[in-house]
């Protein structure tokens, strides 16, 4: 029974290794396909305005859920070999279909989200719909609501804490955090996927760690998920590393932020997998005052205008049915980074805004961050009247400032790296700082 669960690990390796193969062999298949649908932007990053195909995070996505769906009966196996399983484990299979089903349904409105050009509005909405099957199955699994209190909260609290309905709260809350902290810190080439494979790889790193301890069949449960997403991930990144043949999409933020989320919430370890969100976080609390408009915050598109086509998609077009509807115009890829064109280094954007139409609370943080000197705010005159401008708030625009202007594929490998060190800062607080706040 012991050696049991290393045969559907190697059966789910083996998958996901099939499933590195095909991601990297069908996105450039399909790049014609996706530019004919008009799916496709310029990368302002670049002096070249070819098309780039978007939304490229639907193959991978495809590609991921086809392993896991051809994988369902795999960890089930024992109960047809070995006369020991007396019971089916209908628990398992639910929550194994159930974090399936959340994940589809955040690849699919990713998608619908790249091809409609949703509000943030809508973006805060959405996954906070696909997470109500991922509730339902942990409300049916587990039902458990009680948390260990922090030893200096422990005097006030007690020992452990029913929080109830807010439990659920938080969880939902957080599968839409990890969905959009993934999507707000993007904008240069490789680095969604890039994060997202530090992500999952220190999530993997965690699970073999844990597999002798007493929640061994949570982190298999976690392994299930992670592999295949590694590698599917692994050969999106292949393709939209510098420079970038494709671009990721929303569609991609969703489905790994949502997977994310998955082997968190049911593999019991949510704080944990939130301490592999350092940056993450980092870049979304500095971005707070621009994500609530209390600082202007342009829009991560511009303005849409007409590209012109290759001829061989041009043909390609042509030869598609008219009941087929295309976007008018293909988006373009700004993402708050701005390219020199004589030097070839990407500087920090601004925004640029009206003085007069700032509120009391933003001219306030705007004071305050000039003083940190963690935003550069500059103010001028011309012909509409006094205006201020400053640098986005994002952690890609903060490290330009630290470091002046870079090669945009030398910016994506420090961010990588910044990554990596907050993964090891999660280790350390995991593994060491922890013995201060709980018994281990």
């Amino acid at each position: 029974m012991a050696a049991w669960p290393a045969v559907p690990l190697l059966i789910n390796l083996g998958g996901s290794l099939l499933g590195f193969a095909a991601t990297l062999t069908l996105i450039p298949a399909f790049k014609d396909h996706f530019l004919a649908a008009r799916l496709f932007g310029q990368d302002l990053n670049k002096t070249s305005r070819r098309p780039v195909p978007e939304a490229q995070g639907v193959i991978s996505g495809a590609v991921f859920l086809i392993i896991l769906f051809c994988f369902i009966p795999v960890p089930f196996l024992r109960c047809f070999v070995e006369e020991q399983c007396v019971a089916f484990p209908h628990d398992e299979f639910v929550e194994l279909i159930g974090s399936l089903l959340a994940i589809c349904c955040m690849v699919f409105l990713g998608f619908a989200d790249d091809v409609l050009d949703l509000r943030w509005r809508h973006k805060l909405l959405l996954p906070t719909m696909a997470s109500l099957p991922l509730l339902m199955v942990y409300f049916t699994n587990f039902g458990n609501t009680t948390i260990v209190v922090p030893k200096p909260f422990r005097v006030l609290l007690g020992m452990h804490l029913n929080l109830g309905i807010l439990y659920y709260v938080y969880m939902g809350m957080l599968a839409v955090f990890c969905t959009n902290a993934i999507n707000i810190l993007a904008g240069i080439n490789g680095i969604e996927a890039g994060q997202s494979l530090v992500i999952a790889a220190s999530i993997i790193i965690f699970n073999i760690v844990e597999l002798n301890g007493d929640y061994r069949d949570d982190h298999i449960f976690s392994l299930y998920f992670m592999i295949p997403f590694f590698f599917t991930t692994l050969g999106l990144f292949y393709h939209n590393w510098y420079p970038s043949r494709v671009f990721v999409g929303d569609t991609f933020c969703y489905f790994a932020g949502m997977t994310f989320a998955v082997v968190g919430i049911l593999g019991h370890f949510s704080k944990t997998m939130l301490l592999f969100f350092i940056p993450q976080v980092l870049n979304f609390l500095y971005s707070l005052p621009q994500l609530f408009h209390i600082i202007p915050c342009p829009r991560h598109r511009l303005p849409r205008q007409q590209l012109t086509l290759p001829a061989t998609v041009r043909s390609y077009s042509r030869g598609l049915s008219r009941k087929c509807t295309f976007l008018t115009s293909p988006p373009l890829r700004s993402f708050l980074t701005r390219l020199n064109p004589s030097t070839g280094k990407l500087e920090m954007s601004y925004s640029k805004f009206k003085t007069k139409n700032l509120s009391v609370l933003g001219t306030s943080i705007l004071k305050v961050v000039k003083i940190l000197h963690i935003v550069d705010v500059r103010s001028g005159t011309d012909e509409n009247g006094e205006y201020t401008e400053c640098s986005n708030m994002t952690l890609i625009n903060f490290v330009i400032k630290l470091i002046g202007p870079t090669h945009e594929r030398n910016l994506t490998l420090l961010l990588l790296l910044i990554q990596v060190l907050g993964s090891t800062i999660a280790f350390s607080i995991r593994y060491q700082l922890v013995r201060l706040f709980y018994d281990v």
